[in-house]
This record gives C-alpha cells, structure tokens and sequence, in this order.
C-alpha cells in the first residue's frame, strides 16, 4: 500500500488529532468588511471549504418555494408560514433561521444550486454518501475520494502541512483512500498519539504496524507544524457556541497557523499562503442531526440557524485573515427529504436539496431548476436539476485549474458560480 494511503487510513483510524485552543479568549464581533477586487491566481492556494450537513437536510424548507400552493398541501403541518419566510424574489425564500445569510446574499456573494442529486438517486445514506464522496454514478463503485483522485493528479505543494483537514467527523469522505488528510477529532486521542513512539523490536516483529505508526507519528507532526506561533494575535471574530460553532473556530485557527509566516495586511486585503508554508488545500466541517424523520420543524430550525450563524462568522473571519476572495465554501449532503410530510410531522429520505456556495469570488443568485411539485416521480420524489459532478466539475476546473474530466471520469459542464 502507498504512503498516502496509510496516512488516509490511520487518521481514521486511530490519529484523531487536535489543536490546542490557543485563542480561546478575547474575541469580538468583526465588522463585515467589503470584499478587495477578485484575484486571478489558481491551484491550491485557492481554499476549499466543505460542509456536509449530515443526515440529508430538506430542502423544501430550507429554500422555500412559496408562491407554490401545492407545497403548502403537501406540509399541512411543517410548511413554513409565507409571512415567516424571508422573501428572495417573487417565488423564492429561505428558511427564517437563515437570516445570518441574508448580508451574504444582499452583497452578491451567496449562491444557492436548487435541485441537486444525480440520476437513479439511491436513499440509504451510507450509499447515498459514498456517491457523493468518490463521485461515482449510481451503479457504479468506486475506491478513492474525488478529491483524493484530484491530488493524485496534481499534488498539492510540498510545504503544505496536508491535503486537507477534516473537523467534526472521524469519517474522511472525499479525502479516503490516499488523501494526506488529519481528522481534527479528540484532544484525548491526540496526545496519546504524539507521545507515540515506535520501538525497535516491534519494525522486526510487525513491520507492517510498525509502519502504520510511523506514519501517524508523520501525521503528528504535521498537526504540529499547524499549531499558532507563540505571539499570533488571536482572531478578533465572536464565534457562536456548540459543536459546530468550535468546529469553524478550529477551522479558522488552522488557517491562522499557515498565515504566521506573513505580516498582517490591512483588513479586506487579499493574501496568498505562502508558498512552502503550512498550509492546506481543503477543509471539511460536519454538521449532524438532518436525518428528521419526525418533529422536523424544530430540529431542522435549530440546525438551520447554527449553520447560519456559523458561515456569518467563519465570513468575518476569512475578511480578517485576508482569505475571503480565495475561499470557495460549499455545503453538500447525501440526499434531500421527501416534499410530502410524514405522520410525524417529518419527512423521509428523498432525492434533490439546494446547496449553498458562497466565497468573496462568487457571482450570487439563484441556479439550478426549482422544485417542480407538479411533476413528482412514482415514489412521491422531485425529479434531478442538477448532477452534484457539476458542483465538483467547478471546484477542480475553474477554482483549481485541474483537468475535472479525467478527475470524475466523465465531462461535467462547470457552473457559472464564480467572478474573475
């Protein structure tokens, strides 16, 4: 087995690293900043920012089509009110917990992809993940993450700290099978693991473990390398509470490590990582709990409004690190729900959802097919707008600059999400 893949095994396996909370005080709100001009660089130096919102979010109330009478028949009970929902245009509005987004849409700068899935959409979730994760069509089972197949084609450059690095899950996703990934997971974990050392005897007795060790001491040290210098001003952003409000923070900390070999440029101020630096190429944040098979509407508000709040913070802080305008944030997920409630006032696992990018190069608006209640397929589903390769086809190709057919085997046409 390559290197590469020992490392993608053992941090999900056992190398569950961590970072000191070194800025854990002193912070304050940051004002919301205008975006500096698009910059025309490419290649890794051009952030990628995943958010899986786990479980399968639904999408009918998240991006509410409310000029619609017949969703308002389908979700007697869980339907968002009109006079609650925040109004986009004359059809369109968002869930009323999203109202944090609302400056990122009123400035251009959120894109929100309607009708997202693929052809003979599968509903378990462990499948359903797994096409979403390598990129595969239906039918089809494939080894490698796609962005495991993307830094095989093109590595990221050597004085990265990693590939990329995963927050929140154990589960390496898009990274698996030969990413030089860190999961970010248990503190405890992780200080078991830097102690570990490697004897002799046992490179004569299991070579084979004794390799799979000294590889998660590798990944050790290159958690190592993202720790804060000692000095660093720590980040004047207020993050919100919860797991997933410390899971952008950590976020945020390890890009403030891989700044520390530059000086601070003025805020709004566009800068690159430097090159043979600590940096990394993609970080992927977890949300759970969207598996909402009964008692929706709380639940799914509760969620809606700390992914919110916490994309208002984790924006306020790219401004202030200078990394804005070369983040390309995006939120994916297995599945959607069911446009018909259920008699839990819930819904069940369905096919399409939206999904939301935002960034300081994204051109906003509306994209993708909105939801066409009228045309239901025989199990009660909406049909497919938009292959979720497109999305992908548009962070390898125009984002990064990588040959995105070769990448997901197949030509997707990239989405005109992106400025400059």
């Amino acid at each position: 087995m390559k290197r590469r893949s020992f490392l993608s095994m053992s941090a999900a396996a056992s190398a569950s690293l961590w970072l000191p909370r070194a800025f854990g005080a002193g912070f304050s709100d940051a004002p919301n900043v205008a975006s500096a001009p698009a910059s025309t660089g490419r290649g890794y130096d051009n952030l990628l920012i995943l958010i899986e919102l786990k479980g399968g979010n639904d999408g009918l109330n998240t991006v509410i089509p409310f000029a619609d009478p017949t969703y308002y028949a389908l979700r007697k009970n869980i339907a968002i009110r009109r006079e609650q929902a925040i109004q986009l245009d004359e059809r369109t509005a968002l869930h009323p917990a999203l109202q944090p987004l609302m400056p990122l849409w009123r400035g251009g700068q959120l894109a929100i992809v309607q009708g997202v899935s693929y052809a003979q959409p599968n509903l378990s979730h462990f499948r359903s993940i797994e096409i979403w994760d390598t990129a595969s069509r239906s039918d089809q089972y494939l080894r490698d993450g796609w962005l495991t197949r993307a830094f095989a084609m093109k590595p990221v450059p050597a004085g990265f700290a990693a590939d990329g690095v995963v927050i929140g899950s154990a589960e390496m996703g898009p990274l698996a099978n030969g990413a030089r990934a860190i999961a970010l997971v248990n503190p405890v974990q992780f200080v078991r693991a830097s102690r570990l050392a490697v004897p002799v005897s046992l490179h004569e007795r299991n070579p084979e473990l004794a390799h799979i060790l000294d590889v998660e001491n590798d990944i050790v040290k290159a958690a190592d390398r993202l720790r804060p210098v000692q000095g660093q001003p720590p980040l004047k952003t207020a993050f919100p509470g919860g797991a997933f409000g410390s899971s952008i923070r950590t976020a945020m900390q390890v890009l403030t490590a891989s700044e520390a070999a530059q000086p601070v440029p003025p805020a709004g101020t566009p800068r690159r990582q430097p090159r043979g630096g600590q940096g990394v190429a993609v970080i992927r944040l977890t949300l759970n709990g969207f598996d909402t098979h009964q008692n929706q509407p709380g639940q799914q508000a509760a969620l809606l409004r700390q992914f919110a709040e916490g994309l208002a913070a984790m924006q306020a802080a790219l401004v202030e690190l200078g990394r804005w305008n070369d983040t390309l944030v995006m939120t994916y997920a297995e599945f959607g729900r069911r446009p018909r409630e259920n008699q839990s006032n819930g819904t069940d696992h369905g096919t399409v959802a939206p999904h939301f990018v935002t960034g300081g190069r994204v051109r906003g608006g509306l994209y993708g097919v909105p939801p066409m209640l009228a045309r239901l397929d025989g199990n009660g589903n909406l049909p497919v707008g938009v292959d979720f390769r497109e999305l992908y086809a548009t962070v390898l190709g125009p984002w990064w600059g990588l040959d995105a057919p070769a990448i997901l085997q197949q030509r997707f046409e990239p989405l005109p999400l992106l400025r400059g």
